[in-house]
C-alpha cells in the first residue's frame, strides 16, 4: 500500500513556483558559491511553466544552482531521487548545492519530493546501485549498465520520469546522439502532456532548448533573463557552422 508521503496529488504542474536568494542566510560573501556574479542579493528565479530550460556558459553556476534546487527538494546534490545516498557517487562529483541550499528560500504549491536530479557523472553509480537494490529486494534488476550509455540513458529516464515529481537534468544531452536527444524531446512532451511532470534542466543543446512553450532562460553574471532559442551564442554558433562546416572549422583554428 502507498503511502501518504507517496500519493499523487490532485494538482498539475508547476510544483516549485520560486527560487529566491536570502541574503541573511549567508555568513562569508566571499566564500564559493555565494561569490558568483548571478547571486545578488535580489537573485530570484521564477517557475511559472512546467518546463523551465536553463542556458549559459561554462562558469556562470548552472549546475550549483540546479544542485541547491535539487537540495531543496531533498535529493542529493550530486544525483538522485529522495532517500538515495552514495557515498561513491557523492564523493566523486563536485557538488556545491548544499552550500548554496542553506541559503535559498523556496515556494512551492504543494511541496513535492518526488522525482529525480539527473548527473551525467553520476549516472553509472546510480544505475549499480538501483541495481544491487532490486537484487537485495529480491526483484529483477533494471540492469540500466547493459545497454550502450545514451541507451541506457534513455532507458533510465522512461523509467524513472513518467511519475508525479520534479525532475532535474543536468546537461541531459551528454551521452544522447542527435537521434536520441529527439527521443527524449518526444519523452519531455510525455511528461508534460501527464500534467504531473515539472521539468528544470540546464543546457547547451540547442535542439533541447526549443522544446516549445518552455520557459527558456539565459544565466549570466548578471542573473538570468528570457531568451529565444535564436538569441543564444549556441544557436549562432551551430547556425554558422551548419551553413558552412568546413570554413567554420578552418575559421576557428586559424583564430
Amino acid at each position: 500500500m502507498s503511502s501518504k508521503r507517496n500519493r499523487t496529488i490532485n494538482m498539475p504542474a508547476p510544483y516549485l513556483r520560486r527560487v529566491w536568494l536570502d541574503p541573511s542566510r549567508i555568513e562569508d560573501r566571499k566564500a564559493y558559491p555565494f561569490c558568483l556574479p548571478f547571486l545578488r542579493d535580489d537573485f530570484e528565479l521564477t517557475l511559472d511553466q512546467p518546463i523551465t530550460i536553463i542556458v549559459g556558459e561554462n562558469g556562470t553556476g548552472k549546475s550549483t544552482l540546479l544542485e541547491g534546487i535539487a537540495v531543496l527538494a531533498g535529493y542529493d546534490e550530486a544525483g538522485g531521487g529522495r532517500g538515495y545516498r552514495s557515498v561513491d557517487h557523492s564523493n566523486a562529483v563536485e557538488a556545491m548545492g548544499g552550500q548554496l541550499s542553506s541559503a535559498l528560500r523556496a515556494s512551492w504549491l504543494p511541496k513535492i519530493t518526488n522525482g529525480w536530479f539527473f548527473r551525467a557523472e553520476s549516472f553509472f553509480s546510480v544505475a549499480r546501485y538501483l541495481d544491487e537494490a532490486a537484487r537485495d529486494a529480491g526483484f529483477m534488476p533494471p540492469d540500466f549498465l547493459s545497454h550502450s550509455h545514451g541507451e541506457g540513458f534513455l532507458r533510465f529516464f522512461e523509467e524513472r520520469c513518467q511519475r508525479q515529481g520534479i525532475f532535474i537534468f543536468d546537461e541531459p544531452e551528454s551521452a544522447l546522439s542527435p537521434a536520441r536527444q529527439m527521443e527524449f524531446l518526444k519523452l519531455m512532451r510525455r511528461m508534460e502532456e501527464s500534467t504531473i511532470c515539472q521539468i528544470v534542466m540546464a543546457t547547451h543543446s540547442p535542439m533541447l532548448m526549443a522544446y516549445p512553450g518552455a520557459r527558456l532562460l539565459r544565466l549570466t553574471k548578471y542573473g538570468l533573463d528570457p531568451v529565444t532559442v535564436e538569441q543564444t551564442d549556441h544557436y549562432k554558433v551551430m547556425r554558422e557552422f551548419c551553413d558552412d562546416p568546413a570554413g567554420f572549422v578552418e575559421a576557428v583554428m586559424a583564430e
